[in-house]
């Protein structure tokens, strides 16, 4: 299996705390107490779950673990296809305070896998697709290939890591 890397402080706000507040928190008095960071960690991993099933993935015996100190999730289960497996992973990973996916996903049935790119500032799905398809107009393929994840073929942000599907 993989690792896949993600900036760790892009994407969607699913925890609602800092990366710090995984693992310490103050009290009403000042003073600051240890959080169980096991009950911490398992939480963010129910959020992570709770997002992907939000986005209509789904995958038998899906399972996340997180773990804050190091900012990996961890992904398991079987996926229906490898289109699913990748935005399994990309939904995982493009999550404030994960900084790389660990891979455990199988899929039933096999296909080659789509290349990743990560989102800069300044870029449209026009020129991405210019980038790496070779012509702007490909941009609905690239927002196809990230359904559900993407809403708008506008809405995309630096550091998000999107799907980059085989040219037709």
């Amino acid at each position: 299996m993989s690792l896949i890397s993600f900036i760790k402080d892009a994407g969607e706000k699913l925890f609602g705390h800092h990366d710090d507040a995984a693992t310490t928190a103050t009290p009403t008095d000042g003073t600051p107490a240890t959080v169980d960071v096991a009950t911490a960690n398992a939480n963010a991993a129910a959020a992570i779950l709770t997002y992907i099933q939000t986005q209509n993935l789904q995958a038998q015996d899906l399972n996340i673990e997180y773990d804050g100190a190091s900012g990996v999730a961890t992904v398991s289960g079987i996926a229906e296809d490898q289109a699913t497996k990748e935005k399994i992973l990309l939904a995982a990973g493009n999550v404030h305070g994960v900084s790389h996916v660990q891979d455990n996903l199988s899929v039933t049935t096999p296909s080659p896998a789509s290349g990743l790119y990560t989102v800069q500032k300044g870029d449209t799905l026009s020129s991405i697709a210019k980038s790496q398809l070779g012509n702007a107009n490909d941009y609905n393929e690239i927002f196809e290939a990230n359904r559900p994840l993407l809403t708008s073929p506008d809405k995309i942000y630096p550091g998000q890591v999107l799907r980059i599907p085989e040219k037709q």
